[in-house]
């Protein structure tokens, strides 16, 4: 067997299906385009499914990848036995109507036992059923034994709607070292003796929605082929997290904790689950995710938040996640460089995640003290599903924590009502995600994508293709909506954060309004709108016209956009990158890495940046070049973006270099000004920037001024007097409440004579009521606080009118009275119930409110009859 690295394995696999005339792509990231049904890519075909249902065509028909997947299905078991992952590698061989079965097989043979010199002798195959095909090519032209050929009804791949078929598994014998010793242990036994390492998906079937299967067009090939698994056959490791793609991590974790791994069960767990979910966090931040209360960013923030638990298991209380992320980046830097660009970032959004859960534990952990008292004090055993719910969904508390922490009290979580509680939240947020679905696409088999094109300049074009409901039509008719394919196109597609192109497609016998145009993942650019008067038909030559001040005025912000980054990482540091933009012709809205807020004077700094620019009347200049040579020139790629072999970067003299294929003016003048509206943050870690240019700037700037000149008329000043103005009103004002104050308090220290003159005792307690003039809250507290420091062992219930339907309750009781049973808050909850309303609070202090003001006698009398129930 050829003993090769992760890395190592990764290359040889592509370098082979490479010399099969397979094009390599690098991987696709983890967030899908153009597919609400998946949260994240989780299979190595999951980024081709438009390929392999034959919407779209193809870059080459033979395809190879390495694609990064995320699965969460089974996050439980990660760590608890030797194959289960969140983040994993999947390498693939695919084919899209090109070769078939008989290929697959002779080749993935190859590949495993000359390439990686697996004993064939070690090799086994399944099968399905009814895969007559596949026995065939196995037994006959690979020459493998009947009786190592099995035939298992589950060999059937599908990962919801979309492509699907029979598969053929390729497993290794790892010996009966690794076996469970049973007799009857064979190809699939729970035991760890045969490992799948390869699966061949015959996909011949489409499945929608419904669960319907149609046969495919054409047939195709897709092969998934773990590398972790397969390192962990070629390195001789008894599972994949002691191979080098994570065991660097398992020493790391082991360090800090104190721990050796191998020593004991429950510290390996944990020690996985924090490798596992390591890996997982750094890729999923470097593609963009963030740690949210939804979506992927979910998983996210639930992946660091278990690393953070198990970290704590082992008695690791600070934080130490920072570290992991610098081993995981050093596995992947080879094949995934752009980790080490993003590495700073990554290690501060996993910092500041990490920070805020071991305060959020803190929190649960207290919480739940308090639930579990309080079930000792009723004589219970079992905590409820929504009470654990709750301290999972509203503190980010782990519900696996919760149960736990109840074991150690003899006690036990409600499991079924909890699960229930959290199946009704994914059918919630499952309902939001449909809501959010894109255009549907039709059937687009044999369109010639290579014979469409973009040119800015074009003034006429010919359908191609037109569907209305995600179906093909050959006319659309007034009123409609519907997409269309041009074969050339001036329309400016959505692309970089940049908004499409509206206008008007005006044909012989009808006119389209489009609202907008989309690129789909082969390249060719369709057009939405509809139908403004008229018919429109396939094959007709129609007048192209996007509308020029919308894609101008949208030019202006996407260039101002390019000078803002470069502003951010002069002013703020070059840390920063982009997290993120929208640019359309109204606005431009710019999300950015950066861990504290912009201040003031950092804002006017960026404005007078992007300005001065803007003075100098810069040449915007587009340069076509190849991806090597736009780095020598140190261009930066934005967020989210592919790219191909020749890339446009956008070139502003030696102020910013940026690949970018969307609209910009030709001279940076012609942005006019540059004027922030806005600073935010939006997540862990992100700020966000919103700004405007040209004629928005004006509109703004105008608007300012109407807004000032109007204020200062109603100040009777001139604009330039109104800071002054209302410096001098604002003294006057404070003068005035300090006045008022003064008053009030010589008031209530008058009221406050008359209050004790209706003192009275109860059992040795005093006790004093009465209603007080006060206009808010605080000066009925100053009331009472002043009549209780004069009690001895004593509490005063205050109450005071304020205008015709509300009144405020005010009790406070002394140290003294507490500790002989006065309960402020329970009195005062009694009081506010009389007058129609509620409140309560400590047992030194409370308040409350009420709607009805002519009940207040009432709730004092009821207030007095708690009190007295309560003196002791």
């Amino acid at each position: 067997m050829n003993y090769m690295s992760g890395n190592m394995l990764r290359q040889k696999f592509l370098q082979f299906f490479a010399s099969k005339d397979h094009l390599v792509l690098p991987s696709y990231s983890l967030i899908p385009e153009n597919d609400p049904t998946l949260l994240m890519i989780g299979a190595g075909m999951a980024p081709f499914k438009p390929f392999f249902t034959g919407k779209l065509q193809p870059p080459k028909a033979r395809i190879a990848t390495s694609q990064k997947c995320v699965r969460t299905g089974d996050i439980e078991n990660v760590g608890r036995t030797a194959r289960h992952h969140t983040f994993f590698e999947m390498l693939g061989n695919f084919s899209f109507g090109d070769y078939f079965k008989r290929e697959a097989i002779a080749w993935a043979w190859e590949f495993l036992t000359e390439h990686l010199e697996i004993p064939a002798e070690q090799l086994w195959i399944t099968i399905h059923p009814t895969d007559d095909e596949a026995y065939e090519i196995w037994e006959k032209e690979i020459g493998i034994s009947p009786d190592r050929i099995i035939k298992l009804a589950d060999n059937f791949w599908e990962i919801g709607p979309g492509p699907c078929g029979p598969c053929s598994e390729i497993y290794v014998d790892l010996g009966e070292e690794r076996g469970c010793g049973s007799p009857e242990c064979a190809i699939g036994c729970d035991c760890d003796r045969y490992l799948e390492i390869w699966n061949l998906v015959f996909t011949q079937f489409d499945r929608d929605e419904q669960g319907n299967y149609q046969p495919l067009a054409k047939k195709n090939i897709d092969t998934g082929a773990g590398l972790e698994r397969i390192a962990s056959v070629l390195q001789n490791k008894r599972s994949n997290f002691e191979t080098d793609l994570l065991f660097p991590i398992i020493e790391y974790a082991a360090q800090v904790a104190g721990v050796s791994y191998g020593q004991a069960a429950h510290t390996d767990v944990s020690l996985k689950v924090i490798a596992d979910h390591a890996r997982s966090m750094t890729v999923m931040i470097a593609d963009g995710i963030l740690p949210s209360n939804e979506g992927r960013g979910y998983v996210l923030r639930r992946i660091i938040r278990r690393a953070v638990r198990h970290g704590r298991l082992m008695g690791i209380e600070k934080t130490f996640l920072v570290q992991a992320v610098d081993a995981a980046v050093a596995i992947f830097a080879e094949p995934y460089p752009d980790l080490l660009d993003k590495q700073e970032y990554i290690k501060k959004v996993v910092q500041q995640e990490e920070e805020r859960f071991q305060a959020t534990l803190a929190q649960g952990i207290e919480l739940l003290n308090k639930q579990i008292a309080a079930l000792e004090e009723n004589k219970q055993t079992v905590l409820s599903g929504s009470a654990a719910f709750k301290l999972y969904d509203t503190f980010g508390f782990p519900w696996e924590l919760t149960a736990e922490i109840l074991a150690e009290h003899n006690m036990e979580l409600d499991q079924a009502a909890f699960d229930r509680e959290m199946d009704e939240q994914r059918d919630r947020a499952r309902a939001a995600r449909q809501e959010n679905q894109r255009v549907a696409l039709p059937d687009l088999t044999g369109l010639a994508v290579e014979q469409l094109s973009y040119n800015e300049n074009a003034g006429q074009a010919t359908i191609v293709r037109m569907w209305k409901d995600g179906k093909l039509t050959e006319a659309v008719r007034d009123g409609e909506e519907a997409a269309v394919i041009l074969d050339v196109t001036s329309f400016y597609a959505e692309g970089g954060g940049q908004v499409g192109d509206s206008g008007w497609l005006d044909g012989p016998l009808g006119k389209m309004a489009v609202t907008t145009a989309r690129k789909l993942p082969n390249g060719a650019i369709y057009h939405l709108g509809f139908i403004h008067e008229g018919v429109l038909k396939v094959g007709e030559t129609v007048k192209l016209a996007a509308d020029a001040g919308r894609r101008l005025a949208t030019a202006r912000n996407h260039t101002a956009t390019h000078l803002l980054q470069a502003a951010l990482k002069h002013i703020l540091g070059v840390h920063v990158n982009q997290a993120g933009s929208s640019v359309g012709p109204d606005r431009l809205r710019f999300d950015f890495s950066h861990f504290s807020a912009v201040t003031a004077e950092e804002l006017a700094g960026i404005e007078q940046y992007v300005n001065a620019v803007i003075l100098q009347s810069i040449p915007v200049k587009a340069i076509e070049t190849s991806q090597d040579q736009a780095k020598e020139m140190g261009a930066m790629a934005l967020f989210g973006e592919k790219y191909g072999d020749i890339v446009r970067v956008i070139c502003i003299d030696e102020w910013s270099k940026e690949l970018c294929g969307g609209t910009h003016v030709e001279n940076t003048a012609q942005i006019g000004l540059f004027k922030i509206l806005s600073e935010s943050g939006v997540a862990s870690g992100v700020r966000r920037i919103e700004a405007v240019t040209g004629s928005g700037a004006i509109r703004y700037l105008n608007d300012q001024d109407k807004i000032l000149s109007a204020a200062a008329v109603l100040l009777k000043t001139r604009p330039e007097e109104l800071v002054n103005r209302l410096e001098s009103l604002m003294s006057h004002m404070k003068e005035l409440e300090a006045g008022l104050q003064a008053a009030n308090t010589r008031l209530a220290k008058l009221e406050v004579q008359k209050l004790f003159d209706s003192l009275q005792e109860v059992n040795g307690i005093q006790v004093v009521t009465g209603v007080v003039n006060s206009a808010d809250i605080d000066g009925l507290r100053s009331a009472a606080d002043i009549v209780r420091a004069k009690l001895m062992c004593g509490v005063v219930v205050l109450a005071s009118i304020v205008g015709s339907d509300k009144v405020n309750f005010v009790a406070m009781a002394t140290k003294d009275a507490v500790a002989r049973g006065i309960h402020a808050g329970n009195i005062v909850k009694e009081a506010a119930k009389i007058a129609g309303g509620g409140g309560g609070g400590r047992p030194d202090m409370a308040q409350a409110g009420g709607k009805l003001p002519e009940m207040v006698t009432p709730a004092l009398n009821a207030a007095f009859t708690v009190i007295t129930r309560q003196a002791k």
